[in-house]
């Protein structure tokens, strides 16, 4: 079953399954059972999980302050180019769905790095230290999908990918300005991990 809300983005979200779930309890249900929410590969099968720990970014619901750094201007921005009723018709057009999410979470990314208050940024190291377990190493495990053309084949990958060591220096040893941007989508990485978190936990 597609969950979708009116205000969705062509993939049912946060803000769906809130209205569904008090539907549902409105008719008497008590239970709402759903397919793994973890975050997906290429091929965007809930059951091939490329986390065991990040939520698949899609489920995420965009609007205006939604992440906090999103400004009205900017998710407008974003849609103008967007046939957004096509969007939303038919079957879920995964690729176009992501692509659009993925430039909405850099603009907030984006605010974020030259705004945040210091408040924000302490929230945003705190998040990071508490999550230390897994979440720099998952980090680093996506920045290395999108050097390898989206594929999460590790096996494939160059040997200076395969292993975390060797990925760590990989990174080390690229040149200063290569670095620099390597280091940068490693932290919009970790960003969106942190609003995909607090958005789980204020539904």
């Amino acid at each position: 079953m597609r969950c979708d809300g009116e205000n969705d983005l062509g993939i049912g979200d946060l803000g769906a399954l809130r209205e569904f779930i008090d539907w549902i309890a409105e008719i008497g249900f008590t239970l709402v059972q759903l397919l793994p929410i973890n975050e997906t590969g290429a091929d965007n099968s809930p059951y091939n999980a490329i986390s065991a720990m990040a939520i698949e970014p899609t489920t995420l619901h965009l609007a205006p302050g939604s992440p906090e750094d999103l400004t009205r201007n900017d998710f407008a921005d974003s849609l103008s180019e967007i046939d957004l009723a096509g969007l939303r018709r038919g079957r879920v057009k995964y690729r176009q769905v992501k692509e659009l999410k993925q430039r909405i979470f850099e603009k907030a990314f984006a605010n974020f790095s030259a705004r945040a208050d210091e408040k924000r940024q302490s929230e945003f190291e705190r998040f990071c230290q508490e999550e230390s377990s897994w979440l720099r190493d998952y980090a680093l495990f996506r920045v290395l999908i999108e050097q390898n053309n989206g594929s999460a084949a590790w096996d494939q990958w160059p040997p200076q990918h395969q292993t975390i060591e060797s990925a760590r220096n990989w990174l080390r040893d690229l040149p200063q300005e290569k670095q620099s941007a390597v280091t940068r989508r490693l932290r919009f990485l970790l960003l969106r991990a942190m609003d995909r978190t607090s958005a789980m936990a204020r539904r």
